[in-house]
């Protein structure tokens, strides 16, 4: 009898258990938000204390256990609580959150700390016709020669452990890729180059497929955005990455990296035509610099939607066949959906009649001023000189509080 009771006593204590684990993760997104707003208030102050580096050390605790716990959707929507409370304090979180999905540092067997992050190297494909998903990377000899050409052109060091992806990722595929899942592929790729036994890795398999169906025609002219991904171990006092702390000399080590790359750029083309096409088939890649996953991406993203942005005006200027000269562009935010868009009105500057608009996707946490001045560059070299920046459009769609920039 008292056997039967204690069991059922015992049995009824979980419930009570998860539902407190409930309510705490209820609780996470408030918690990251309010601990990231700490942390941008007070690193705008300059305010560097104890309580500081407590509220860092917190909030990398909290980030740790939601990405170990698998809990992507909190931290999705923590960020979009940091985006409505504070700029800065989204950004702080944002970068928390990145870090800790790409990077992943563990203790060696010998003693020293290992640091394992996946990295990628977007590129603008241009062919005619498109690429096609059964002609890349059937040539090994040429995957296996890129793989290496990483560490010989001096963009990993000597004394890492790197490994490509072979598949070219579409930016669909890469925008599928959840932050815990990127954790996984991380801790698979340390597993499979930390142990002899085979690994599996499971989210790494998962994370590419078919592609969308190709828009493009066997005649059109194709620019197309794909991501090489990869995975550098190394030991995290590896000097190739030591950056220097003199403004100088950190000036100097970034310069000679970027050297690097653009040798390697240029002599890669070969080698990579022979991964992403057929044989005799054309191609011509612009690759964009070398990043950690998330800084990758959005860096080939703001890129991409700046492209797009100057094609749909280029296509109405043609429309329209109109002498730039008599032309003005106004330039202002606008939100849609729940998210953030960069307008950019093409007009008549007597009379204000409206030829051209066009939304560029506004990247979470980019300052507005920096992406409207890109904007404005990116103008000038279509003949638009004259740009004014608008606080934002009416109901009409007519700018409100225009300002020269």
């Amino acid at each position: 009898m008292n056997k039967s009771n204690n069991k059922r006593s015992a049995a009824s204590k979980p419930p009570a258990k998860q539902n407190n684990q409930r309510d705490d993760e209820a609780e996470l997104p408030q918690q990251l938000c309010d601990l990231a707003l700490d942390i941008a208030e007070r690193e705008a102050g300059e305010i560097e204390d104890d309580a500081l580096g407590q509220k860092r050390g917190e909030l990398n605790k909290l980030v740790k256990r939601a990405i170990f716990q698998k809990n992507d959707h909190l931290l999705y929507e923590a960020l979009l609580l940091a985006k409505d409370t504070e700029l800065a304090a989204f950004v702080v979180l944002k970068e928390r959150i990145e870090e800790t999905a790409e990077v992943v540092v563990t203790a060696a067997a010998v003693g020293k700390n290992v640091e394992i992050n996946a990295f990628m190297i977007p590129m603008f494909v241009s062919t005619v016709g498109g690429l096609h998903y059964e002609q890349c990377f059937q040539d090994q000899e040429a995957f296996e020669q890129l793989s290496a050409s990483l560490q010989e052109a001096g963009l990993e060091s000597k004394d890492a452990t790197v490994v490509l992806v072979n598949h070219a990722y579409h930016l669909d595929e890469i925008e599928a890729i959840r932050y815990c899942q990127l954790n996984d592929m991380v801790r698979e790729a340390n597993a499979a180059l930390s142990d002899k036994r085979r690994a599996t890795t499971p989210a790494i398999d998962g994370s590419f497929g078919e592609w969308p169906a190709s828009p493009f025609g066997a005649e059109d002219h194709a620019v197309e955005l794909r991501f090489l991904l990869g995975f550098a171990q190394k030991a995290t006092d590896d000097p190739f990455y030591r950056i220097p702390q003199d403004e100088a000399e950190m000036e100097a080590y970034f310069d000679a990296r970027a050297e690097r790359f653009e040798r390697w750029a240029e002599q890669i083309q070969p080698v990579i035509k022979r991964c992403l096409v057929a044989p005799g088939k054309q191609l011509d890649v612009n690759f964009q610099y070398q990043d950690l996953f998330h800084g990758a991406r959005d860096r080939a993203l703001a890129e991409y939607d700046m492209l797009q942005l100057l094609s749909e005006l280029q296509q109405g200027l043609d429309r329209h066949d109109t002498d730039t000269a008599s032309l003005k562009a106004m330039i202002g935010p606008v939100q849609a959906d729940g998210n953030d868009y960069l307008r950019v009105q093409v007009l008549n500057v007597e009379g204000d009649k409206e030829l051209i608009s066009v939304d560029k996707p506004c990247l979470p946490g980019r300052d507005l001023q920096d992406d409207v001045a890109d904007v404005q560059d990116a103008l000038a070299t279509l003949g638009l000189e004259r740009c004014f920046v608008a606080e934002g459009f009416d109901g009409l769609g007519r700018a409100m509080a225009p300002l020269e920039l």
